[in-house]
């Protein structure tokens, strides 16, 4: 314990002895610098050319038309029917 108070003591001087304190002087006076003023502007230019327009590509070929498939085949002819007769319920 009496170790990490000396070492802690002893940090906190070399800490303190590095800051930079601010000395009492006076600042010098700025300095006085002439910056050109630029004078009115000049009239405006001339309008530019207009750019040249790009060319249309040509349209493409229409595509052929599909082959038609080939017709289905006839369906069978029915066979005989059945018919079912259900008696009414009396309720």
């Amino acid at each position: 314990m009496r170790y990490s108070i000396i070492f802690t003591a002893v940090l906190a001087a070399f800490a303190l002895g590095g800051c930079n304190f601010p000395s009492a002087d006076t600042p010098a006076a700025p300095v006085s610098v002439a910056v050109p003023v630029p004078g009115p502007a000049g009239p405006v230019g001339a309008t530019g050319n207009t750019g040249a327009t790009g060319n249309t590509g040509n349209t493409g070929a229409t595509g052929n038309t599909g082959d038609p498939g080939p017709t289905g085949n006839t369906g069978a002819t029915g066979g005989q029917r059945t018919v079912v007769v259900v008696p009414a319920s009396n309720n």
